[in-house]
């Protein structure tokens, strides 16, 4: 079960309900939708509202690490809208037909040789460096130095995955003496957060090159991040807004992706990427809510036995399918990415999950934006009262 009470840090609450806290879920180009949906609560609670703990994980890291070095919502949203608009999927890795079939020999050449390859390391698939250069121009990491030290800030968490320990480690920025935790499949270390731990977060595994920090190797921090809403409730939030990527079907709605024969490998990819990024996050917003549910038996003014306390919790989710969204995208990619993409059968799908992922084109990005501001605009009223804005302001 949930226990806030022992996660959080001790003397970490300004008041009863506890800071609040902005928790960004990962999912490739669909992180799009927070920035719209950020845009939409600026455009409601006002642009100088700002988030005291923001936690993100891969693509959702590069959302918050933005967050964090910007003085206020309405300022992050502005760069944040630039930057994704601006984004291709040249921007994030190389995509010419020479780059990828020279990555498609080194594997061949590791495989073959028994790892002993002949002067070349071997490690992502695709190369990230453009992402690199792009995250450089967006993120002012002084910023978020500066930030923490006027108090405007108070936490920033990056989740990543250690490839030397398996274990989730979050990097936190804080000016706070803020305690440290360690569980049995995740810890903290407290850093001063760099665009290295961005990539990190958000370094898929074997598709994107591990990044390096210290002594040890990190990557995509959802791939075993099993309590995505952990790091905000460590750091002392007891108010949490949840921007995930998983459209919240009725069962009406479900899409049918039956075809007949074998399963195209774009069907297994995009179900294998949905794991990684969708279902731990459902699974902690449940297991919280499941934990309310309970504390809200105990009769009035009795504290519970263990310490466990309520959170107060609000999750927006797409009103629309983001697999759908992209299913007639698939030719703004590359030639050599849409050739790969035909030899893994995606053109018989409805639901283009796998294609959702890697669409950093601007005609998905602004579907994306455009839903999530829609979005946002439409469930005001579940958020406002969990923002209490007056609190928050600058």
């Amino acid at each position: 079960m949930y226990d806030p009470t022992r996660m959080a840090p001790a003397n970490s609450e300004p008041n009863d309900e506890g800071y609040l806290a902005l928790v960004l879920s990962g999912g490739g180009a669909r992180a799009a939708y927070q920035v719209g949906a950020l845009d939409g609560i600026a455009q409601r609670a006002g642009a100088g509202l700002h988030f005291p703990i923001v936690t993100g994980v891969s693509a959702g890291a590069i959302n918050a690490a933005c967050l964090a070095s910007s003085a206020t919502l309405g300022s992050a949203v502005s760069v944040l809208q630039q930057a994704w608009l601006g984004m291709s999927v040249n921007s994030v890795f190389q995509t010419g037909a020479f780059s990828l079939l020279l990555s498609v020999l080194k594997w061949g050449a590791m495989m073959f040789t028994a790892g002993r390859t002949p002067g070349f390391d071997v490690r992502g698939i695709l190369d990230t460096r453009p992402l690199r250069r792009t995250l450089s121009r967006y993120i002012e990491t002084a910023n978020i130095e500066n930030n923490l030290a006027s108090g405007r800030l108070r936490a920033l968490g990056l989740s990543t995955t250690s490839y030397s320990t398996g274990k989730t480690v979050t990097f936190i920025g804080s000016a706070e003496d803020l305690a440290s935790w360690k569980r049995a499949d995740r810890m903290s270390v407290r850093s001063a957060i760099t665009v290295d731990h961005v990539l990190a977060s958000s370094a898929l595994p074997l598709v994107f090159p591990a990044i390096a920090i210290g002594d040890q190797y990190f990557g995509d921090g959802s791939v075993r991040q099993t309590a995505p809403l952990a790091p905000a409730i460590h750091m002392g939030a007891a108010r949490l807004l949840v921007l995930a990527i998983r459209y919240g079907r009725r069962g009406e709605e479900n899409v049918d992706n039956r075809i007949s024969g074998y399963p195209p490998a774009a069907q297994v990819l995009g179900m294998l990427m949905n794991s990684v990024f969708l279902d731990a996050v459902d699974a902690d917003v449940e297991r919280a809510e499941r934990v309310n549910r309970s504390l809200a038996l105990l009769p009035g003014g009795r504290a519970h036995p263990e310490g466990l306390r309520p959170l107060t919790l609000v999750v927006l989710r797409p009103s629309k399918d983001l697999g759908m969204l992209a299913a007639d995208l698939g030719h703004h990619l590359p030639g050599a990415l849409r050739h790969i993409f035909r030899g893994l059968g995606s053109s018989g799908l409805q639901s283009q999950d796998l294609l959702s992922y890697l669409l950093f084109e601007s005609p998905y990005i602004e579907r994306l934006i455009e839903l999530g501001r829609a979005d946002a605009l439409a469930q005001w009223d579940s958020i406002a009262p969990l923002l209490d804005t007056a609190r928050e302001l600058a």
